[in-house]
This record gives C-alpha cells, sequence and structure tokens, in this order.
C-alpha cells in the first residue's frame, strides 16, 4: 500500500488558521488522534470550545435535534452507526430518555439536509457524517 498524505486545516472564531500534516500508513486510530488534537485546539470550527461535554452546554440550550446532533459529532465523527447507536449515547449521555423513532426521524432529516449519508436497507439503515460537512478540511492524497 503506497504511503498517504494528510493534512487538516482549521480556523479559530479568531481567523487564526492551524495546519496539520503526516505522512504514512493512515489508520482509524491515527485519524481519530488527529481529531483528538483537534479538539485540544479548541474544536471544530463553529463549535463553543467550552462546550465539549454533551451533557453539559447542549443538554441546556439546545432543542432535541441539536441534542441529536451533538451527539452524533461528538461520538461517531468518522464511523456508521445506527439510530439505535444515538438512541444508546444520548440516554447516557444526557440522562434523559428519547424515542427510536424520534432519532430515525432526526437523523433521517440530517441526511436529506447532507450533514450525513445513508446506507441500507429501510429496516437496517446506517448513517456516517458527510465528508462534505465543513467541520474541518482534510485533504486527502496518494503519494
Amino acid at each position: 500500500m503506497p504511503a498517504r498524505k494528510m493534512r487538516v486545516e482549521l480556523f479559530d472564531s479568531e481567523g487564526n488558521r492551524y495546519t496539520v500534516a503526516f505522512e504514512g500508513q493512515i489508520t482509524r486510530d491515527k485519524a481519530l488522534r488527529l481529531l483528538d488534537l483537534v479538539e485540544l485546539l479548541g474544536g471544530m470550527p463553529g463549535e463553543n470550545p467550552t462546550s465539549a461535554a454533551v451533557g453539559t452546554h447542549v443538554a441546556a440550550q439546545s432543542s432535541r435535534f441539536e441534542k441529536v446532533r451533538a451527539v452524533v459529532q461528538k461520538n461517531f465523527p468518522l464511523v456508521w452507526f445506527s439510530s439505535k447507536d444515538i438512541q444508546a449515547f444520548y440516554e447516557q449521555e444526557l440522562k434523559e430518555p428519547i424515542s427510536l423513532s424520534t432519532v430515525s426521524t432526526y437523523l433521517s432529516r440530517m441526511a436529506t439536509k447532507g450533514f450525513l449519508v445513508r446506507t441500507g436497507s429501510a429496516s437496517n439503515l446506517k448513517y456516517k457524517v458527510s465528508s462534505a460537512t465543513p467541520q474541518a478540511v482534510i485533504k486527502q492524497r496518494l503519494k
């Protein structure tokens, strides 16, 4: 497998630009470590750095739709997930119940808006955060 290059560019609320680059075998673990670094630098653009904990800031000031979206962004930035996964994380982190049909409806709306990619049959839908979502600009090139 050829070596790959990955570069992440981030912009903070003051307009400063951060660029992180690495070359070599890019694995899921390395990508997650890079996203951890992004979080340490103050989070994704448009995110309040003090709201890193979904259970505190989001629970107090957001609609259920926004809470579901925050759970998706925090826990599943790179991997496929189901509505049951989101329901479990939502109830665990926010300590409030949410029905599976509500989660499914919100995920469907997010997919329609282009925030999520959806695949699978009607009884086995899987979702993933769309790579077109402007959270951080990630460019990957073959060497």
